[in-house]
């Protein structure tokens, strides 16, 4: 198993900036890649940006890039996300979840989920 906590979530004026981590414990040695993800209310969770746990391959939502920048620290089993120039449309619930194997990396089926950490931008 592997065990997720998201952390740095809040409220921010549009514009602003935001850093999310996310730190990985348990049968780490098992993932293959992480992910972040998001769920705004009234809305389908969508796919936001994914980095594999080894090497630099990494890939974005349209709506995010160049804006957003997911990075991780393999030495200390932590993904990070930075957020700026946020928009209020990026308010929404943010995931973090990592995949075993390339088959569920590529897609959103992740085994592994943290509890979700909120971020409001307010206009």
């Amino acid at each position: 198993q592997v065990q997720l906590v998201e952390s740095g979530g809040g409220l921010v004026q549009a514009g602003g900036s935001l850093r999310l981590s996310c730190a990985a414990s348990g049968r780490t040695f098992s993932i293959y890649g992480m992910g972040w993800f998001r769920q705004a209310p009234g809305k389908e969770r969508e796919f936001v940006a994914r980095i594999r746990w080894s090497g630099e391959y990494r890939s974005y939502a349209d709506s995010v890039k160049g804006r957003f920048t997911i990075s991780r620290d393999n030495a200390k089993n932590t993904m990070y996300l930075q957020m700026n120039t946020l928009k209020p449309e990026d308010t929404a619930v943010y995931y973090c979840a990592a995949a075993r194997d390339s088959g569920t990396y590529y897609g959103t089926e992740y085994e592994y989920w943290g509890q979700g950490t909120q971020v409001t931008v307010s206009s």
